[in-house]
């Protein structure tokens, strides 16, 4: 496929949803005698392609759809290539106090199915830190669920 064809292919892809430098590498590798980065190159250039705007859209769906935490959220952005800038910059966009509420809901609906289980704390903690949230949000969410207070 010629150069041309394959630019705009991108450039419609680009234009329903956010891809980032890797995901666009990922797709033009199996193209023949395509000069990738150029591709690559004119994105940016026409703003079709932003790793800035892919993070941010990436940390604000996986935050508020997917209830990750920024801990996971910034592993799954650094694995994709995208900046250590362009991540902080994501991850200062997330609306804190609603991961909170989201965290201790998490936390909250687990408990209720755990409360009879001896380990109750540390699957909650196991459970918590796994969807990517900060200890000590873990640990104050456990807390609270487990009716200590804060």
């Amino acid at each position: 496929m010629e150069q041309s064809k394959v630019l705009d292919r991108m450039r419609r892809l680009c234009s329903r949803r956010e891809y980032c430098e890797s995901d666009i590498r990922k797709k033009l590798a199996s193209e023949e005698g395509i000069d990738a980065e150029a591709v690559i190159a004119s994105l940016k250039a026409d703003r079709y392609l932003s790793n800035a705007r892919y993070a941010e859209a990436f940390a604000r769906d996986k935050s508020s759809l997917d209830g990750w935490g920024a801990v996971k959220i910034r592993y799954a952005l650094a694995a994709k290539g995208v900046s250590k800038e362009d991540i902080d910059a994501a991850l200062e966009a997330i609306d804190r106090g609603a991961a909170a509420s989201r965290l201790e809901k998490l936390v909250s609906a687990r408990y209720r199915s755990l409360s009879e289980d001896p380990q109750c704390r540390l699957k909650l903690l196991r459970y918590a830190l796994g969807r990517g949230y900060a200890y000590e949000e873990v640990e104050s969410a456990v807390r609270k669920a487990m009716g200590g207070g804060d």
